[in-house]
């Protein structure tokens, strides 16, 4: 199996776009598997990879791969950067907050409550 990749195609939603970053979205099917941040520094482009749930090496790997393909090869091909670095952390969500009123959940619960 050595050079096989395993076909698996995962959906990337860009949440934020920016002149220098990018946030993402992953996705297996409906089950979110984790988010991406990338950060455009000239040559080199740096990238967080944050999933929420545990891939076999193989599907990290094509993953990655993906992500390289369909997103930062557009910003600029393997031919034109110095390097791609990503670093892979396994975590989960525990909550998300906004400036204007605390945490999300809580609006959440306020939205529900009006219904």
């Amino acid at each position: 199996m050595d050079g096989e990749r395993i076909a698996t195609k995962f959906k990337i939603t860009r949440l934020v776009r920016t002149q220098t970053s990018e946030i993402y979205l992953l996705w297996d099917d409906d089950r979110r598997l984790g988010q991406l941040d990338l950060h455009y520094a000239h040559d080199t482009i740096h990238a967080t990879l944050v999933l929420e749930a545990d891939l076999p090496i193989d599907q990290e790997e094509g993953l990655i791969a993906q992500i390289d393909d369909d997103i930062v090869h557009s910003y600029l091909p393997s031919f034109d950067r110095e390097d791609l670095l990503i670093t892979v952390y396994r975590g989960e969500e525990v909550s998300s907050y906004t400036d204007s009123s605390g945490a999300m959940d809580e609006l959440e619960d306020e939205d529900e409550d009006e219904r």
